[in-house]
């Protein structure tokens, strides 16, 4: 049996086995999105500012949206 390789999808994520696209992680630092997204990417907060945290205190629902937002 031939096994699947996981696909490129959106903002640089893969699909998982069954096609979903993994999301990102709320323990994932700022950082790392950074280096992703460029370095002005939520330039207002720390770099050791983690996802959850983020989204928290933008009010927003997902990394997804923050995207659109800071756009």
């Amino acid at each position: 049996m031939k096994r699947k390789i996981p696909q490129p999808g959106l903002d640089q994520r893969h699909r998982d086995e069954d096609g979903k696209i993994r999301r990102k992680n709320g323990n994932t630092i700022l950082r790392t999105l950074r280096r992703i997204y460029g370095e002005d990417f939520a330039s207002a907060f720390r770099s050791d500012t983690k996802l959850g945290t983020l989204l928290e205190r933008t009010e927003t629902e997902s990394l997804s949206q923050l995207i659109k937002k800071s756009r």
